[in-house]
C-alpha cells in the first residue's frame, strides 16, 4: 500500500467511526486495516488513534493528521484532474522563446492569435538574441535561426533566412555601388552587434571557398531596427538579415547589395525537447504556430526575389 492509500484508508476509519466499516469502503479486510494503523503509527512514531469497544476518537496528532492529509488528497486529485483536463484541452503555462527582432515582427503576433484560439494557455514570451538553454531555463519550445548542433532536442524546420548587405538609394547615389565584395572596404559600414574587434563579412565566392572581407565600422548598434534605420537614412552599408530588411527592400528605401556574393541561407526552426508524452499545449503551439512561421518565412523569400540568404544571428 502506498502513501496516499495510507491516508485515505485513515481518513475513512475516522469518517466511518470504525476500522471494520473503513475496510467495507475501501475494500479490505477488518485485519488489514489494523495492520496498516499500526504500521503508520508506528512509521510516526505517535498514536493517531484512541480506540474503545464502542467508538474511536483521533488523537491531536491524528487531527493534525487528518487535516493535512484531507488537503494533500485534494491537491492530488486536483492535479490528477487537471492533467487528465490537458490531456484533452490545451491548458496551462507555455514558456516560448524567440529571437529579438523575429519574435517582436513575426512570432509575438502568432502567440497572441494562439491564446485566443486556446484561451486556457498562459504564454510566457521570451525575447532575447541570447540563446536560450531549454532545460535549464524551462523554455518549452523556441525558435532559432541558424544551424542548429545534435542536442537530443526535436527540430521542426521552418524554412530558410539569410543575411544581404544593403544600403539606402540616397547613399548609393552619393557613394556608388560596390560590384565585388572586396569594395566594401571602400564604404561607411554599419554594423549590427556588440563593439569589439573588427568585424568580418562573409562572402560567397566563384571559386566555391567563402572570402571574409574585414571591415571597419563608422556606426556600431547593439539593436538591429536602429542599424537598419542607419541604413535607410543613408549612414553607410548593413549587413542584415532578410527579415529584418524585407520590407524596406520591396518598398525602395533599401537596395539589395551582392546578390550573387551572398552566402546559403541558414534553417529557421521549432526547437523543442523530445518525448513521447508531450503536453497538448505544446502540440497544439506546435500545430498552430508551424504553419504560419512557414508562410512567413517564405513572404521574406518573396520580398526579397532570388538568393535570399541566412544567417545564425538573431
Amino acid at each position: 500500500m502506498d502513501r496516499l492509500d495510507e491516508l485515505r484508508l485513515f481518513l475513512a476509519v475516522l469518517d466511518s467511526g470504525g476500522l471494520a466499516a473503513a475496510g467495507r469502503r475501501l475494500g479490505h479486510s477488518p485485519p488489514a486495516v489494523t495492520r496498516m494503523l499500526a504500521g503508520l503509527e508506528a512509521r510516526l512514531g505517535v498514536r493517531l488513534i484512541e480506540r474503545t469497544t464502542r467508538q474511536i476518537a483521533p488523537t491531536d496528532a491524528g487531527r493534525r493528521l487528518a487535516d493535512q492529509a484531507r488537503r494533500l488528497l485534494a491537491d492530488y486529485a486536483e492535479a490528477i484532474e487537471g492533467a487528465a483536463l490537458e490531456a484533452v484541452t490545451p491548458r496551462g503555462r507555455l514558456r516560448i522563446a524567440a529571437p529579438l527582432v523575429f519574435g517582436r515582427l513575426h512570432v509575438a503576433p502568432v502567440v497572441t492569435a494562439f491564446l485566443d484560439a486556446f484561451p486556457e494557455v498562459r504564454v510566457e514570451l521570451l525575447l532575447s538574441d541570447a540563446v536560450a538553454d531549454l532545460l535549464e531555463e524551462g523554455i518549452d519550445i523556441a525558435v532559432r535561426i541558424g544551424a542548429q548542433p545534435d542536442s537530443g532536442f526535436t527540430l521542426r524546420r521552418l524554412g530558410a533566412i539569410g543575411r544581404v548587405v544593403v544600403a539606402s538609394p540616397a547613399y548609393l547615389a552619393r557613394h556608388g555601388t560596390p560590384a565585388r565584395p572586396e569594395e566594401v572596404r571602400g564604404h561607411a559600414i554599419i554594423h549590427f552587434g556588440r563593439p569589439g574587434p573588427a568585424p568580418e563579412w562573409i562572402f560567397a565566392m566563384p571559386s566555391g571557398a567563402p572570402r571574409a572581407i574585414p571591415v571597419m565600422p563608422r556606426l556600431t548598434v547593439n539593436l538591429a531596427e536602429a542599424a537598419v534605420e542607419a541604413a535607410i537614412a543613408g549612414r553607410g552599408l548593413l549587413a542584415a538579415l532578410g527579415y529584418q530588411v524585407a520590407a524596406a527592400v520591396a518598398d525602395g528605401r533599401l537596395v539589395r547589395l551582392l546578390r550573387d556574393h551572398e552566402m546559403p541561407a541558414r534553417p529557421v526552426a521549432l526547437v523543442f525537447p523530445s518525448g513521447r508524452l508531450m503536453p497538448r499545449r505544446l502540440r497544439a503551439f506546435i500545430d498552430f504556430a508551424a504553419p504560419r512561421l512557414e508562410r512567413i518565412a517564405g513572404e521574406v523569400h518573396l520580398l526579397l526575389g532570388p538568393k535570399a540568404g541566412g544567417s545564425s544571428a538573431a
